[in-house]
């Protein structure tokens, strides 16, 4: 297994700047494509953004395409999401979630382990 735990999370004024990181332990970190999903109040887990294994191969919701960026450090095994240009409607828990499989790689069903999750909040 593998264990995750997110942070980074937080309160930031519409147009600012968070960046996410994700901590894992317990396997190798590198056998494992790593995903951002989150989820809003009242509303259903959507997909955030996506990472391979080597860090080569990245997919983004066409929501956050151009704002957000998806990145891993396979020595510190952890991945991050930079968020730039934050909007009210990004205002969501993140999780970070990791798989060893990756076809269904923008579905939740699609992976295997997941973080305790993280608040980001932004304010209009």
């Amino acid at each position: 297994q593998v264990q995750l735990v997110e942070s980074g999370g937080g309160l930031v004024q519409a147009g600012g700047s968070l960046r996410l990181s994700c901590a894992a332990s317990g396997r190798t970190f590198s056998n494992y494509r790593m995903g951002w999903f989150r989820q809003a109040p009242g509303k259903e887990r959507e997909f955030v953004a996506t990472l391979s294994r080597s860090g080569g191969t990245t997919n983004y919701a066409d929501s956050v395409k151009g704002r957000f960026t998806i990145s891993r450090d396979n020595a510190k095994n952890t991945v991050y999401l930079q968020m730039n240009s934050l909007k009210p409607e990004d205002t969501a828990v993140y999780y970070c979630a990791a798989t060893v499989g990756g076809s269904r790689w923008y579905l939740g069903s699609g992976y295997e382990y997941w973080g305790q999750g993280t608040q980001v909040t932004v304010s209009s």
